[in-house]
C-alpha cells in the first residue's frame, strides 16, 4: 500500500507533463492553421474581388466610388469578352496552340539534353550546363527585336509556331535544369541493372527513365504551359493580325472602353476567363507538380 502511495503522485505528475506538451502542441497547430487561413484569404481575396466586378452591370462597374459587391448581378460583361472581336474562342485557341507546340518543344530539347548531361561522361560538361542557364542572365526583351528581324525573312513571323519558339527559347534553361535534377535524383544501380540486361542508351531512357522523371516532366510541362499563356510582350510584337492573337492581347483590346476609358468590367472578365485554365490544369496536376519539385531539389 506504501509503495503504490508513493506511485501515485508520480504517475499523475508524468500525466500533467503529458497533457501540457498535448496542449501546446494543439496550440501550435491551431496558431499555423490561423496563419493558413490568412494567407489563403489574402491570397484569394483579389481573385474574389475581380470575380465580383466581372458580375457587376458596366454601368456600377464604372461608377466612382466604386462598390466591393454588385447591386445587381449582370452577364455583360462575360458577353462582351465572348463576341469581341474575332470572338473570345479563336484567342483561346491560338493561346492553347501556341503552348502546346511550347510544351511539346520544351519536352523534346530538354529531356534528351538533360538525361545527357546527367548520365554521361562529357568533357566540361559543368561548363556546357553553365553556359545552357546563362540564357536566364539576359533580358529577353533585348532579343525581341533580332528574334522577329529574323522571323520575318523566315516567314515565322505572324504564325504560332514562331511564337512558340520565342516562349520555348524563354523557358528552355528551366526545363534544363529541372530535368537534370530529376535524372540525377535516379540510383545508378537502376541504370546498371538496365545496361546488365542488355538495355541500349535509348532503351533504357524510353522504359526507365522517363516513367520514373514523369513529375518533373509534368512539371517542366506546366510551367511552360503558364508562362506561354500568360507571355504578352512577345506575342504583342510577333502577331499583328486580328485572328493571330492571343489572350493576353486580347485582354489590352476588351479593357478599352469610350473616350480612352477603362471598361473594367470587361477586363475583370478577360481576367477570370485567362485563369480559368492555369487554375484547372494545376489543380489536375498539382500531385505531379509537388513531387516533381520534390524529386528536383533533393540529390
Amino acid at each position: 500500500m506504501t509503495v503504490l502511495a508513493e506511485a501515485a503522485p508520480r504517475i499523475t505528475t508524468g500525466d500533467r507533463g503529458i497533457a501540457r506538451v498535448a496542449g501546446e502542441a494543439r496550440g501550435v497547430r491551431y496558431l499555423v492553421g490561423a496563419a493558413c487561413i490568412l494567407v489563403i484569404t489574402l491570397m484569394l481575396s483579389p481573385v474574389v474581388l475581380s470575380f465580383l466586378a466581372s458580375l457587376k452591370t458596366p454601368a456600377e462597374s464604372s461608377a466612382s466610388p466604386p462598390s466591393y459587391l454588385p447591386h445587381s448581378l449582370s452577364l455583360e460583361n462575360y458577353a462582351k469578352v465572348y463576341d469581341w472581336q474575332a470572338g473570345l474562342l479563336t484567342y483561346v485557341g491560338n493561346s492553347l496552340g501556341v503552348a502546346a507546340i511550347a510544351i511539346v518543344l520544351c519536352l523534346a530539347l530538354s529531356v534528351p539534353t538533360a538525361y545527357g548531361l546527367a548520365r554521361f561522361k562529357i568533357p566540361f560538361k559543368e561548363g556546357w550546363f553553365i553556359l545552357l542557364l546563362a540564357p536566364l542572365m539576359i533580358p529577353y526583351q533585348a532579343l525581341l527585336t533580332p528574334l522577329y528581324l529574323t522571323f520575318s525573312k523566315i516567314g515565322l513571323a505572324n504564325s504560332m509556331l514562331g511564337l512558340a519558339i520565342v516562349h520555348t527559347v524563354l523557358q528552355l534553361p528551366f526545363s534544363i535544369y529541372m530535368m537534370r535534377n530529376s535524372f540525377e535524383s535516379i540510383p545508378r544501380e537502376i541504370e546498371e541493372a538496365a545496361v546488365m540486361d542488355g538495355s541500349t542508351t535509348f532503351q533504357a531512357l524510353r522504359n526507365i527513365f522517363l516513367p520514373l522523371v514523369t513529375p518533373g516532366i509534368v512539371t517542366v510541362a506546366l510551367f511552360a504551359f503558364i508562362n506561354s499563356w500568360n507571355e504578352f510582350l512577345s506575342a504583342l510584337i510577333f502577331m499583328n493580325k486580328e485572328t493571330s492573337f492571343t489572350v493576353p492581347i486580347m485582354l489590352t483590346g476588351v479593357r478599352a472602353g469610350r473616350l480612352g476609358a477603362v471598361d473594367w468590367g470587361s477586363l475583370q472578365a478577360g481576367v477570370i476567363i485567362s485563369i480559368l485554365p492555369c487554375i484547372l490544369i494545376y489543380l489536375l496536376l498539382q500531385k505531379y507538380y509537388v513531387s516533381g519539385f520534390l524529386s528536383g531539389a533533393v540529390k
